[in-house]
């Protein structure tokens, strides 16, 4: 059953809302809702707005995430994916878009720039203990686990 999560009816009424675009997918991708093209040049980023304001009930989020054909076509990811959509979060989505590629690209107006995947988040109460438990892994990390 699917988690009801409001939309504000937005400005623009030309671009299309978020939708999955297979029956499996598991992100839905959003689309730019700019007036007019940008471009960010190689190493370079945007904060693109997206025209959308969400309420996402309590205990999940909404990720914000980059598209893979973007990333692998041209370089183009959501610098800091996932962003995070809190429940309290009213505001518009907007997704900072890096360029990470050779080559300038240009943003258009409802151009499908990241992918919104909504999540169930858990709360943390932390717990002061004198020794945490042992692990064949133990501190190791950044390779150590020897897979390569």
């Amino acid at each position: 059953m699917p988690v009801i999560v409001e939309l504000l009816q937005p400005a623009f009424n030309d671009i299309q809302l978020p939708k999955y675009e297979t029956p499996e997918s598991a992100g839905m991708d959003a689309r730019a809702a700019i007036a007019e093209d940008v471009v960010i040049a190689p190493l370079k980023r945007r904060l693109i707005p997206t025209g959308l304001k969400v309420a996402v009930p309590p205990g999940y989020t909404i990720d914000v995430d980059s598209r893979s054909g973007l990333a692998a076509k041209n370089g183009i990811f959501v610098l800091n994916a996932p962003g995070i959509i809190d429940a309290d979060y009213r505001g518009e989505i907007g997704v900072i878009v890096a360029n990470l590629g050779d080559e300038p690209f240009t943003v258009k107006r409802g151009d499908r720039v990241c992918q919104l995947l909504l999540r169930k988040v858990e709360r943390v109460e932390w717990k002061i203990v004198e020794k945490l438990s042992e692990t064949h892994r133990g501190e190791g990390g950044f390779g150590s686990t020897g897979v390569k």
